[in-house]
Order: C-alpha cells, then sequence, then structure tokens
C-alpha cells in the first residue's frame, strides 16, 4: 500500500457499520476498499467467537470507487462474547491478511501469526445508571480529608496524630507495613465540606474504605457492619448521604470482599472479638470462609500478607453475609449510598460479581457497580480465564487506568499517535453504556500524584525515604502545574466520569504509599489549580456533550483534536508549535471555553503559543 492508503478502518462507519460493541443479534457490515492495482480476485472475511477456530465467508465485490475495488460482507453476531474477525485477500501474486496492528490495520502475508480484530457483544438489555455518564467524581481517602471534632481516642496499637499537617508515619523497610497512623477525618468533616465540593462540579463521591478496620487505609476489614467508628455511625453516614442528594450528590462505596482482616470478627486472629473466629475454631460459623494449609497457621492470605487472608467469595455463608437478602451490598444501599466500587475485581470469581450486582440491582436499579480493573477490561483474562465483566450481568464500569497510561503519557512524551491509538481501542472495545460512565482518573490512593508523575524525578525501585525526601523542585513547580491542566482537559472530555482524587485540584504532590495520601491542605491550596478544576467543573456541567460519542478530527506531529458533540478539543503534547485550530467547525466562529493561556472567549483571542497550549 502507498502511504495514506486506508483498506479498512474499523473506527469510520464507512469501513464497519456500526463500529464499536454491539448489543447480541447485531448485524455488522464490513467493507473493504482494496488498491485495484493490488490485483485481488476474491476476499474472505474469518470471524469466530473467542476460544472458537474462525469461519470463512467470502466477501462480495460491489463497485468501483476511484482506483479502489469495494467488497463488503454483512456477519450476523448472536451470543454475548468476544468476536474476533480479520480479512483474507487473494490476487494471483499472493494471500495476504487484513489484520490488527497497534490501533490501526497491518497487511501481511495470510499464514504469517497475527493479531485479528476484535469485537464485543454484549447483552441487549444490558444498560447503566444514567447519573454515572455525566458531572465529576471526587474520591475521598476519608482519614485525610477533613475532620469534624475530635476522633474517638484509637486503639489496638492505632495513634492519632496531633497535627492535621504532620507527616504520615513511613518506615524505609520495603517489607515493614505502618499504615497505623491516624489524622481523623471522618464522615462529618465530609458533610462539611459538601459545598467546596459542589463548587468542583462534583456530582459523585468515592470513598475509600469506611468499615471497622485497623488500618487507616482500611483495606483489612474488620467488620462489614459497622463503620469504623473513628469516621461515625451509621446515622452519620446516612446524614451525609442525605445532603449530598440535595446537592446533587451521590455516594459510592469501597467493597472489599476478596479478603479480610486478620484482626476481624470473621479471622479473629488475636481474639479481640468475642465470637470464635476461623482462626480460633473449626466450628466457627466463618470457618469455611477461608482456605487453610495447615491449621490455623498456615492459611491463603492475598498476595503473601498474612494479615490480610483470602476470602471463598463463592461460599455459601459469604454469598449470603454479602448478597443476601439482609446482607452488606443492601444494607448500604438502604442507608443512602448509590453504589459500590469493588476492590481487585479481577480476583473476584463470575459467580460472586453475578450475585452481588443482582443483589445491588434488586435494591435499586440505579444503583452503579464499578470494578477496580487496571487493563482492557473487555478481554481481561485473569486466573487462566477469560472474564466477562462488561457484558450485562457484573459491572457497569470500571477504573479506566488504560486512559489515565494515555493520559499522562501524552502529556509527557507528546506522542499523540499513542495516545490515539490507546483511547480509541477502548472507545471500540467497551460498551457504549460503559463508555460513558467510565471512571477517568489520573491519580489515585494506590499511584503517584499525578503532579509528581508529571514534573517529578522517575521514582521506580527508589524507597521510601527517597521518595520522602524527594518531591518537584520550585522552579519546576510551574511546568508542573501547566502540565496537570492539560492532562485534565483531556481527562475531563475524553468519554467517561472524570475521577478527580481529593487535593489534586489544590496542587498535592506524593510518590507511593503513604505519600500519596497526605492530609488535605487546608488554607494552602494552590489557588491557580482550584480556578482551574472549577472551570472543568463548569464545563461538564453546561450542554449535553458529555454522552456524545468520540471524533478524532486530526492527529499529527504531537497535536490532536476531537469531538464530543459540540464540543471540540484541540490538544498538542509535542514540542513544537501546531495550528491545530484549522480544522472543520461549525459555526466558523466557534467559542473557545478555555485554553493553556486561561480561557477565552472567542477563537480570536487564541494566541498561538509553545508546548501544551
Amino acid at each position: 500500500m502507498g502511504a495514506g492508503e486506508m483498506i479498512f478502518d474499523r473506527f469510520d462507519t464507512a469501513y464497519r457499520f456500526p463500529s464499536g460493541a454491539v448489543p447480541e443479534d447485531t448485524e455488522v457490515r464490513f467493507t473493504l476498499r482494496l488498491p485495484r492495482r493490488m490485483g485481488v480476485s476474491a476476499a474472505y472475511a474469518e470471524v469466530g467467537a473467542d476460544g472458537e477456530s474462525p469461519s470463512r465467508t467470502l466477501c462480495k465485490w460491489i463497485s468501483l470507487d476511484g482506483g479502489d475495488d469495494l467488497y463488503e460482507v454483512t456477519v450476523k453476531f448472536g451470543h454475548p462474547g468476544l468476536y474476533w474477525y480479520s480479512f483474507i485477500t487473494v490476487s494471483d501474486k499472493d494471500v495476504l491478511r487484513v489484520c490488527e496492528k497497534g490501533g490501526g490495520e497491518e497487511l501481511k502475508p495470510a499464514y504469517d501469526s497475527y493479531v485479528p480484530f476484535q469485537l464485543t457483544v454484549y447483552k441487549k438489555d444490558f444498560t447503566t445508571p444514567q447519573w454515572l455518564k455525566s458531572g465529576v467524581m471526587y474520591q475521598i481517602f476519608p482519614d485525610r480529608f477533613f475532620s469534624v471534632g475530635r476522633a474517638c481516642a484509637p486503639d489496638r496499637g492505632r495513634r492519632l496524630h496531633e497535627g492535621w499537617f504532620e507527616e504520615p508515619d513511613y518506615d524505609n523497610d520495603p517489607m515493614k507495613i505502618t499504615n497505623s497512623d491516624f489524622f481523623g477525618g471522618n464522615l462529618r468533616g465530609i458533610t462539611e465540606k459538601l459545598p467546596y465540593l459542589a463548587s468542583l462540579g462534583v456530582t459523585v463521591i468515592y470513598l475509600n474504605p469506611i468499615f471497622e478496620s485497623y488500618s487507616n487505609h482500611r483495606y483489612d476489614t474488620g467488620d462489614y457492619d459497622r463503620i469504623d467508628p473513628m469516621l461515625g455511625t451509621d446515622a452519620d453516614f446516612s446524614e451525609l448521604c442525605g445532603k449530598a442528594r440535595e446537592k446533587g450528590i451521590r455516594i459510592i462505596l469501597d467493597g472489599v470482599f476478596s479478603h479480610t482482616g486478620a484482626d476481624s470478627r470473621y479471622f479473629n486472629k488475636f481474639g479481640n472479638y468475642p465470637e470464635p473466629g476461623a482462626y480460633q475454631s473449626k466450628n466457627s460459623k466463618y470457618f469455611s470462609w477461608y482456605e487453610f494449609q495447615r491449621y490455623p497457621d498456615r492459611y491463603t492470605c492475598w498476595w503473601g500478607v498474612w494479615s490480610l487472608p483470602c476470602i471463598n467469595e463463592t461460599d455459601p455463608g459469604f454469598l449470603e453475609y454479602i448478597t443476601g437478602q439482609n446482607g452488606i451490598a443492601r444494607k448500604y444501599i438502604r442507608l443512602g449510598a448509590s453504589g459500590w466500587r469493588l476492590d481487585v475485581a479481577d480476583e473476584l470469581p463470575d459467580g460472586f460479581l453475578d450475585a452481588f450486582r443482582k443483589a445491588v440491582k434488586e435494591e435499586n436499579p440505579d444503583a452503579a457497580v464499578i470494578g477496580e480493573v487496571w487493563e482492557d477490561a473487555s478481554n481481561k483474562i485473569s486466573y487462566s480465564r477469560r472474564r466477562r465483566y462488561l457484558l450485562g450481568d457484573q459491572l457497569d464500569s470500571v477504573m479506566n487506568y488504560p486512559f489515565r497510561q494515555a493520559v499522562l503519557d501524552f502529556a509527557g512524551n507528546g506522542d499523540s499517535r499513542l495516545f490515539k491509538d490507546r483511547v480509541t481501542s477502548i472507545c471500540e472495545h467497551y460498551p457504549s453504556c460503559v463508555l460513558q460512565g467510565l471512571m477517568n482518573m489520573l491519580s489515585t490512593h494506590d499511584t503517584p500524584r499525578a503532579m509528581t508523575v508529571l514534573a517529578g524525578e522517575p521514582w521506580a525501585g527508589k524507597d521510601r525515604r527517597w521518595q520522602h525526601d524527594t518531591g518537584i523542585p520550585p522552579e519546576k513547580f510551574g511546568w508542573g502545574i501547566r502540565l496537570l491542566k492539560f492532562a485534565s482537559a483531556l481527562q475531563y472530555t475524553l468519554p467517561g466520569i472524570p475521577s478527580l482524587y481529593y487535593g489534586d485540584e489544590a496542587g498535592m504532590q506524593g510518590y507511593g504509599d503513604p505519600f500519596n495520601r497526605c492530609t488535605f491542605p487546608w488554607g494552602k491550596e494552590n489557588k491557580e489549580l482550584t480556578k482551574w478544576f472549577k472551570i472543568l467543573g463548569k464545563l461538564r456541567g453546561a450542554g449535553g456533550w458529555t454522552s456524545a460519542p468520540l471524533k478524532i478530527l486530526y492527529e499529527n506531529s504531537g497535536a490532536i483534536a476531537y469531538s464530543r458533540g459540540e464540543l471540540t478539543v484541540a490538544a498538542n503534547g509535542g514540542s513544537e508549535p501546531a495550528d491545530v485550530l484549522d480544522i472543520r467547525l461549525e459555526p466558523k466562529e466557534a467559542a473557545v471555553l478555555l485554553s493553556g493561556r486561561e480561557y477565552c472567549r472567542t477563537a480570536r483571542e487564541y494566541e498561538s503559543g509553545n508546548r501544551h497550549n
């Protein structure tokens, strides 16, 4: 093929209609544009369900368009699942295959190894909550956000800091886990700050775990039935949900169901609970929840961490406790929660995910179930099995780590082609109802802060002491602000709902745990960034573009432009100025809502500049 020639473009409806993931029993039309000089005498489509051998169907020649032969075939896709397809062209000279190549298409010898194109087919009745598809999500690490009143006295080795702005405890030994220091942030503190969150355009709050636990991250659950007393009570939680709803804000909880804490009412390794746990007695009603290799000291635990014994999630007793009529999943929906984010969803078996979704939707059909999956969730394989998260029976959405990596890399290296390939791949693979509600974040409690990634020193292999001692140099902090503005503009305008990690809008920085989990700098916020994120929040709340599909308008030399309905975004991540405003806009006098030089009112006011404008 010559430069710029396209045989098949799966993102263009002229080549594949409809594009993207499709509901079951949909007929999809494929069109190939084959230059006549190739001398093709026949073309075939090879299509197969996941795990099955593909079948070959003859494509029909339909017309000659300029110097290209157009071939077409229509295939009906029945049951939900993944399907894989490619095309074979036959000429007197060779037999070639049209297949996947890094977000585009590749032409290669037909019998060489190859990567097929993916097509996702989901249940025709699959819907997701509409409220998840607009606005802004805000992630809060409860102990570090804000405190109203003095926290109750900590126990069992937990320590409460005297000052809010003290540094979190850490140990340089990578094998030593601390996480026993607390700052006293609580649910009443979040309620107090609802007006501030509303000013950011927040419509969803995602809370890291709030259940009784003995680490400040609370991923070592002690009692699912009880909110940690340091955070508050059931009444405090219901009040938070009610007052948040008055401001148009919903609350999502973090569910940690792959493991519990060793210090829990269920395992009770240290005897801190009155009822015998699995560690204390084989007659405990919780014994079957866990797997012991040698009772009681050798047991299956999460990633080898002895304080986090793993749960057998399909144990009937555990399933009933979590997903039954009076189970944990339903209890907190009844108290006011609007959904759940499931920790390590790829470690939860299908049977549990099916039951959990069923319980949540029976309690409230409009509640959301979001999974933590770090890769492309449409084709994820875990424990040697293809997962079916997004086909209609399990998750409404996932944490969009692929977008995070795409945005941060683009801001850092300016590779617009790679950015386009990564983003369009997810758009192609995910059902539209999932895509619109994807949890798009730049930072989380599990990653370094976005500001640090963009402007700080590389941290791979560095110990905690280095992370503690190494911040963004003052002379680079302004550059970090500019890069974060650039990245967040993409975050807020790509398909999905932006998820803002508490304090990113205030200029917080930090590498790994615990430095990415410091207290919110109330009174010391970076006002420039806070203003920027308020502007982005207003942009999210204006117009109906948040439900519109993504359309790539331009990509070249580090610059990209795309549209979402009435909104057009032009971004230059390259090292040279780029004129990306010369794209087809309707009307010509389009309003420029924001830019790297603050936001302007008309296109004439835009000043072309250097990188990242």
